[in-house]
């Protein structure tokens, strides 16, 4: 079912109907086939970045399209409605190009910006480790100054969504001991020597969506490559977080979303006892509760969205977003998988890929055990 959307613009309308377009042709038919064989989509993301989607959010004058998150996170919904992996993955990659477009020099901007938005590339983003994954201000990963004035990184980073796969990395590595003021950000080519992959995970879920552990061993980065000042890199990634959860929550709306259509078309067809499933009581207070807890979920998210629009803080509200919406695409697809009963256990109909997949999104960008932290935190503050 094609959702009802309200867009700030006549373009934006025009953007949504090109997304759906290109969701029927090229993602849809093949999530299936692809999540069943593990094997990532890459030439999807291709397709999406020169149709000019890998960088929505971003400037013109760089070579995006300058949409309000409002608008991007509507697009990323669309997509993982039909795919997760591919959703999921520009969640990722917009995420992994944020600290170049909000703290890089212009000078670096100018000289980085463009391929990474530009079509071609796919980013990652490497901040958990194996010993530091909710504690990100624990993590060991070194970068050292070298004679030439750049780095020297050595380490391992774990749980990367595109690991071995992208053509760049997001990097946080520590440049002294001084707790979270001694991180800092740095842009690392995929091809960088010394740089290399553990074996992609093997998931519950999102199978075909690569995570691995990237390992960096004497890897040299030029001056260039760091991004921000020194000591300023775990600011950087919370503040990259923050724009990260509401494509999470953005995302399982998507997914939420599928799992009802499925659910509902399922319960207006299949029969019982000489009636519709769907009219019986029981199923039916299921389906009103499923699409109210979706209608709610976009709705925080979107309300995030445009806090952030207008320059507001957002923070709270978009990890209020992500819990909600994770919490909810978890919830809303354990109830399709029930409604289809011992159908909706197999994999000849869509709700157990959805239930699986919805797992992960309660676990990504900070648990919804840590979400619940940031909130309660942000409302018991004096003052």
């Amino acid at each position: 079912m094609a959702v009802d959307r309200v867009l700030p613009t006549p373009e934006a309308h025009d953007l949504l109907d090109l997304v759906r377009d290109l969701v029927a042709k090229e993602v849809a038919p093949r999530a299936a086939g692809d999540e069943a064989e593990g094997r990532f989509p890459r030439e999807v993301f291709t397709t999406l970045g020169r149709s000019g989607l890998l960088g929505l959010p971003y400037p013109e004058e760089y070579g995006g399209a300058a949409q309000p998150q409002e608008v991007y996170l509507q697009v990323v919904e669309e997509l993982a409605a039909a795919f997760l992996a591919v959703g999921l993955g520009l969640s990722v990659h917009t995420l992994s190009c944020f600290p170049v477009a909000a703290y890089a020099t212009e000078e670096t901007r100018a000289a980085l910006l463009p391929d990474m938005i530009g079509g071609e590339l796919l980013g990652a983003y490497c901040l958990s480790e194996p010993q530091s994954g909710s504690d990100a201000a624990a993590l060991t990963t070194r970068a050292r100054a070298s004679a030439d004035g750049g780095y020297v990184v050595d380490g391992v980073k774990a749980w990367t969504t595109h690991g071995g796969a992208a053509d760049f990395y997001t990097l946080m590595a520590r440049t002294s001991d001084n707790g979270a003021r001694g991180i800092s950000c740095f842009h690392v080519p995929g091809s960088a020597p010394g740089l290399s992959f553990g074996r992609p995970e093997r998931k519950m879920g999102m199978r075909s969506s690569p995570t691995a552990q990237v390992r960096l061993d004497s890897v040299r980065l030029a001056p260039g490559a760091l991004i921000g000042a020194e000591g300023e890199g775990f600011r950087i990634a919370m503040a990259a977080l923050d724009g990260g959860r509401l494509g999470i929550a953005a995302c399982a709306v998507g997914v939420a979303q599928a799992a009802f259509d499925a659910a509902s078309a399922y319960a207006r067809e299949r029969r019982q006892f000489g009636s519709r499933i769907a009219d019986f009581q029981g199923i039916g207070f299921m389906l009103a509760d499923m699409a109210t807890q979706i209608a709610a979920a976009r709705a925080l998210y979107l309300d995030a969205a445009r806090l952030r629009d207008a320059g507001r803080p957002y923070g709270t509200r978009a990890a209020m977003a992500k819990l909600f919406a994770a919490d909810t695409a978890m919830k809303v697809t354990t109830d399709a998988v029930q409604i289809f009963g011992g159908y909706g256990y197999v994999e000849d109909f869509p709700v157990e890929r959805y239930m699986r997949e919805a797992k992960v999104l309660q676990i990504v960008e900070g648990t919804n055990q840590i979400q619940r932290l940031v909130i309660s935190r942000a409302v018991t503050k004096e003052g």
